[in-house]
């Protein structure tokens, strides 16, 4: 898959400036309020191939994204380590396979996953939500046709992101990548 990244947006939407670290719901608020702002959403340049982002100033501190997806890509099973986060569908249509499960988080590359970890969830444009740290997830732009747009936030900023792959219930830590890797 190719990746990427445009000549910066427009600034993301007005927010009041927070003193203190941004809650799951603020995160939420705040794609939510992105996400919405069809000026921000149709300044990211879609690329055919490969997904697209443009950082945005988020709330508190926070680290955001918008991102370009073009048909059938998707990030492949991954966490935001420490990070609580949110996302919002801005055009198009995600789904986002989790696991209700929490993970331990150092000390292990290969584990048996229980019955029943499995969650799917369809999220159409202004549909998203807020997850917690160790959060494991893959997103996924299912279309056959059609570019989808989300708004992602994280607090903390990023400190890594754990790439896995899944063979039926096995799950495979396959690598830890720092914000060099991606910015």
């Amino acid at each position: 898959m190719s990746v990427s990244s445009p000549a910066p947006a427009s600034p993301a939407p007005a927010f009041a400036a927070d003193t203190a670290a941004p809650t799951q719901a603020e995160l939420l608020d705040f794609v939510r309020r992105a996400a919405a702002d069809a000026e921000l959403i149709a300044s990211l340049p879609l690329d055919p191939e490969g997904r697209t982002w443009v950082r945005l100033e988020g709330p508190g501190g926070s680290e955001a994204w918008l991102i370009g997806w073009p048909p059938g890509t998707g990030t492949g099973w991954h966490d935001h380590a420490d990070s609580v986060g949110a996302f919002v569908t801005a055009a198009g249509e995600l789904k986002e396979n989790a696991l209700a499960a929490r993970l331990p988080t150092d000390g292990w590359k290969t584990l048996e996953l229980s019955e029943g970890v499995d969650r799917e969830r369809r999220l159409p444009t202004g549909k998203g939500r807020a997850f917690g740290q160790h959060h494991v997830h893959e997103v996924l732009n299912e279309s056959a046709d059609r570019h989808a747009v989300s708004v992602h936030a994280y607090y903390p900023p990023l400190p890594q992101i754990r790439r896995y792959s899944r063979t039926g219930p096995t799950l495979r830590l396959e690598q830890v990548e720092r914000p060099q890797d991606w910015q």
